[in-house]
């Protein structure tokens, strides 16, 4: 018998990238074209505009020296990238890509802003905190840094935000290895800042104080047991969509965690389904009415955990979420 009460979206394909192509971090930008990391082939991708069901082509920007992670528009059409040596040597780096007179076809010229300190371990998930200021997971290093960025001409500071025994991973015992704190985003409305983290298998979040954005208590459990990997917040609806990644799910989860149940509730891949295969990271399409009802989910096609069968094709989605007119499933 199934405990599943979510009422299923409706899961649409908008971009095929070849096999064995991790799809990761994506930005939406204000025309509902996409930009996608591609985090193994260490790539920057733009995906057109898509309306309807339709097909689009995506194109290849930029190819990095590292593995391709985290990506934040810091404010209209200005995007800060993360790229790093996460399971080797570790350096990470931040990078600025200014896309305010860019044109679709031409070249793109990212620019290198700095390295992050020595201790950094493996840049993964960001995000916005407040103007100028981002956050950044470490889920190897199992810590979230603070990066505040300068004017242009600047480079900016960076130190640890916050450290907690919930960000750890398992070293050497999972293969491939996994992190720990993985995806990170700020609920403005509430001042609390979630994160997943994925070994652990652990959703949390922690009080923001909106002054100083600096935590303003110890991180609090909000749900566990799935492999969480990024996620999106609908705080109109105060729920959260979580992609399972390796479970091949997106779960929604209340943003209050006294109404999360042992039970997991799936609005997507539960049951299995061939188009959901390795859900990554999600960002709302910016269209009047589209935030919490259709947003853009990446996939990896089973790269990472494949099924029985093998990987298949990654894909950017269009998921077309029901709303929970009967509150939230628990």
């Amino acid at each position: 018998m199934s405990h599943n009460k979510a009422p299923q979206a409706s899961v649409t394909p908008v971009a095929e990238f070849p096999t064995q192509y991790f799809l990761e971090n994506l930005a939406v930008r204000k025309d509902n074209s996409v930009l996608i990391q591609v985090a193994n082939k260490k790539e920057l991708w733009y995906v057109p505009p898509a309306d309807g069901n339709e097909v689009v082509e995506p194109v290849r920007l930029h190819t990095y020296k590292e593995n391709a992670t985290g990506i934040v528009e810091v404010e209209p059409e200005v995007f800060v990238l993360l790229s790093g040596n996460v399971y080797t040597t570790h350096e990470c780096f931040l990078h600025r890509l200014d896309l305010r007179k860019w044109k679709a076809g031409t070249p793109i010229a990212p620019e290198l802003i700095c390295q992050f300190p020595k201790e950094t371990r493996g840049v993964n998930g960001a995000c916005l905190l407040g103007p100028g200021v981002m956050l950044v997971a470490d889920c190897f290093a199992g810590l979230i840094w603070r990066v505040n960025l300068s004017s242009h001409d600047e480079q900016p500071s960076m130190r640890v935000w916050l450290e907690h025994e919930s960000m750890g991973y398992f070293p050497g015992k999972m293969k491939p290895e996994q992190p720990g704190v993985n995806g990170v985003h700020y609920a403005a409305k509430t001042n609390y800042l979630y994160y997943t983290s994925t070994a652990k298998k652990l959703f949390m979040r922690v009080k923001v104080d909106p002054k100083t954005l600096e935590p303003a208590g110890t991180p609090e459990l909000v749900v566990a047991g799935r492999m969480g990997d990024d996620f999106l917040i609908d705080e109109d609806a105060e729920v959260i969509y979580l992609t399972t990644h390796r479970q091949n799910t997106i779960d929604v989860v209340s943003m209050e965690p006294g109404l999360n149940s042992g039970f997991t509730q799936s609005v997507a891949g539960e049951p299995y389904s061939k188009e959901m295969i390795g859900p990554s990271a999600g960002a709302w399409r910016r269209g009047t009415n589209d935030y919490g009802r259709v947003a853009y989910f990446t996939t990896d096609g089973g790269t990472a955990s494949p099924p029985p069968d093998g990987a298949r094709p990654a894909k950017l989605m269009r998921v077309e979420l029901k709303p929970l007119t009967d509150g939230f499933p628990a």
